[in-house]
């Protein structure tokens, strides 16, 4: 690792420096070319393109003639990025100072996911470049399209050959980097759900007020499509702020006995400090507690406005009476919620608040996950860790979302998870990064990263 260490930088550096955004449809064919390339460097023998009704996926399988199989899930997508945003150009890659936190290589992806990503691959190089042989099989099934909330992932997965190779598989990994900045370690054993929508009012679909932008003065005789879209939205949340949309939620299991104690313990081992910097917050909705806050945040599921567009946003007035209005929304779910059913009570809500001329238009999304703490793959994770002298803490789930449920819903009912140490924050914000030389020493540094991999893929060949 030492020795393939500038190697291994350089690598996630030019990976950085090759944008492939899904929602922009813009270097797709690129990205997927580049990671097939990456995987066969990194010793995948087979390494192919899977075309779907959207951006392709990948397919690649290193065989080690080893008894046990895994598999990986990767992503190749990022998220959008203004470059004015940011401290350091989102696409070059640079290695910068990070007060506090140490040299980090900031740019889009640089956490979420390609850092990680290219830990593990830099791992598999390390093994190879020992002279190790390695000592279990890997399925790499990805995608490019999990920040447009993978509406076509399903068709990567039920491939024949992708799914007869995932049967063989004792569970699926998503690289992370799973440390906080003070080393702080979380095993997670799910994911929430999402749905992301996009809710549409327009004085055509309504047949009230104008059809086209207008001079502001007709609002005195001319309806508001953006207040009716205001007022819609007003309605799909109480007074405190949580989901009022009738019926969401109710199939939403509650924390057992267990899991509530692991949330009890997480509380003690976590930082609340930490937690409320890396977020820029002082105070937990409700004013609740941080251990209940953690329960809040795992076990509740939200409405969220992610974006509100009406008629003219740009520097000074422009005095329009605008005829479109659009909100994009994201809607969390929780077991045992689904996303067929969330959407469908989200239509149902509107029709009968009298907003269903609204027009609702669902992207992506799909089902929150669950894996077994006893599961093989979660208590490798902890015997790495407790080797390394890190006691983590067990969550139930992550409150963010990922396409798991291909994996651990019907056929293949698989586990699960995330690992890797290291320390990265700012997906899907200005100024994203990954800790290269971290500042506090109980946070692992780029090799430590790679490390705790190799050692996971040990630990799992038992």
């Amino acid at each position: 690792m030492e020795k393939r260490h500038d190697e291994s930088i350089q690598r996630l550096q030019h990976w950085v420096r090759n944008p492939s955004i899904s929602a922009e449809d813009r270097g797709m064919d690129e990205g997927c070319e580049l990671l097939m390339r990456m995987a066969r460097e990194a010793g995948f023998q087979k390494a192919a393109r899977i075309d779907t009704d959207g951006h392709p996926g990948v397919f690649a399988t290193l065989d080690a003639g080893a008894p046990r199989t895994f598999g990986l899930y990767f992503m190749y997508d990022v998220k959008q990025a203004d470059p004015s945003e940011w401290t350091s150009p989102p696409f070059d890659a640079l290695i910068v100072d990070k007060p506090g936190f140490g040299k980090v290589l900031m740019g889009r992806g640089a956490v979420n996911q390609k850092g990680p990503e290219a830990a593990f691959l830099a791992a598999l190089h390390a093994i190879r470049g020992a002279g190790k042989k390695l000592p279990i099989n890997i399925v790499l099934v990805a995608e490019g399209e999990e920040e447009v909330g993978s509406p076509h992932f399903r068709q990567v997965v039920q491939h024949p050959d992708v799914a007869a190779a995932l049967k063989k598989a004792i569970g699926v990994v998503m690289p992370a980097a799973s440390q906080d900045p003070d080393g702080n370690v979380s095993v997670l054993l799910g994911a929430k759900g999402v749905i992301e929508v996009e809710l549409v009012a327009s004085g055509e679909r309504w047949g009230r007020g104008p059809g086209i932008d207008v001079h502001s003065s007709n609002r005195a005789r001319l309806d508001s499509p953006a207040f009716h879209l205001v007022q819609a939205l007003a309605t799909l949340v109480d007074a405190d702020g949580d989901p009022a949309i009738e019926g969401f939620g109710r199939e939403a299991r509650p924390a057992t006995p267990e899991q509530k104690g692991m949330l009890d313990d997480a509380a003690r081992r976590l930082s609340e400090d930490t937690a409320k910097k890396l977020l820029a917050a002082k105070r937990w909705a409700h004013g609740v507690s941080w251990r209940d806050s953690l329960e809040e945040f795992l076990f509740r599921p939200t409405v969220n406005i992610e974006g509100l567009v009406a008629g003219y946003t740009g520097p000074g007035g422009k005095t329009i009476q605008p005829h479109r209005a659009v909100a994009k929304l994201d809607l969390r779910l929780v077991p045992d919620m689904t996303y067929d059913g969330a959407l469908a009570l989200l239509k149902a809500h509107l029709a009968k608040r009298g907003f269903g001329d609204i027009e609702v238009k669902p992207g992506g999304g799909y089902d929150p996950t669950d894996t077994p703490f006893e599961a093989p793959l979660i208590q490798a994770q902890l015997s790495v860790l407790r080797s390394a002298g890190i006691e983590p803490a067990v969550m139930p789930r992550i409150a963010g979302s990922y396409p798991g449920y291909v994996f651990t819903g019907e056929p293949l009912r698989l586990a699960a998870g995330h690992f890797g140490l290291g320390h990265g924050s700012g997906a899907h914000a200005p100024d994203e990064y990954f800790v290269i030389e971290p500042a506090n020493p109980k946070v692992a540094d780029w090799n430590g990263a790679v490390a705790s991999h190799a050692a996971y893929l040990f630990a799992l060949a038992q």
